[in-house]
């Protein structure tokens, strides 16, 4: 078996991507805060939209290529093939999404939880080796399958409990503490797979290895997730303005205003889907 390097860079690459997580499941959460705030359907699924961006971009496959970076094999070059890249990450995205909306419609149920969890776990599964076939190297990969098995376990529960907290959580503490929980699954997952891996090398000597090299993929990534970002935030100030301008005036008691959906969506204990 070749020589395997998981943190050639040292600490950098797994504190960036467990920062991305966070950052990714801490704006998810608070838009499906805001869609746990409004009644009408269209913006709901609005805001469910941006969670599943939040979410499933920034929050599961930035951090898995921000991770995969300081993988390295150093007998052999490594690359990537940019079309499967970049279908893992709308795996992410869509099977984050299909379990946000799962639970994010209808009466809140534990089955519905359990369905959805199940559902985004497989598709992070999926999205995560789909990432590592993309992988090029000058020989063949294989996966200890009970390493395999247990990210599978991991991704399920991780999904699970982050779908939980999306239908819970209701303050700000509680919101960065539930980040900070998904964050710490969403890495433990993807390190437990990358465990997994195993390399051995052809005997005949290191040649061209066809794909992109790791840096080369840092550009697109860089634009794909600087626009997505720049448009969730142009849709929520939108969805924000649309909710504030359509939304009866508020009454006031002793000079002092009511609850905005927002803040009620945010206390603790609020159950508004």
């Amino acid at each position: 078996m070749a020589e395997i390097h998981h943190f050639a860079h040292g600490a950098f690459n797994p504190i960036a991507a467990y920062l991305l997580a966070f950052i990714g499941s801490l704006l998810g959460l608070v838009c499906t805060a805001r869609a746990r705030a409004t009644r009408q359907r269209s913006r709901r699924a609005r805001w469910l939209v941006l969670a599943s961006i939040a979410i499933g971009g920034a929050g599961i496959w930035l951090m898995h290529f921000m991770a995969i970076l300081g993988f390295s094999v150093p007998a052999s070059p490594l690359r990537y093939d940019p079309y499967l890249t970049m279908a893992s990450l709308a795996l992410s995205v869509l099977t984050v999404g299909g379990g946000l909306f799962i639970v994010g419609f209808g009466r809140r149920r534990v089955l519905r939880v359990l369905g959805g969890g199940f559902v985004t776990g497989l598709g992070v599964v999926a999205m995560h080796y789909t990432g590592m076939l993309a992988m090029r190297v000058y020989g063949t990969i294989s996966y200890d399958p009970r390493l395999v098995l247990a990210s599978i376990g991991v991704a399920v529960v991780a999904a699970t409990v982050a779908l939980w907290f999306t239908v819970t959580v209701g303050s700000w503490t509680r919101i960065t503490m539930a980040a900070g929980v998904m964050a710490l699954a969403v890495c433990g997952m993807h390190y437990t797979g990358m465990a997994a891996l195993h390399v051995r090398l052809h005997e005949s000597g290191i040649h061209h290895v066809q794909g992109v090299s790791p840096m080369q993929l840092l550009v697109p990534i860089v634009l794909i997730s600087s626009a997505a970002l720049i448009g969730m935030a142009f849709s929520g100030l939108k969805a924000m303005t649309e909710e504030e301008f359509s939304a009866p005036p508020p009454p006031t008691t002793g000079g002092r205003h009511s609850e905005t959906p927002f803040t009620v969506a945010l206390r603790p204990g609020s159950d508004v889907f």
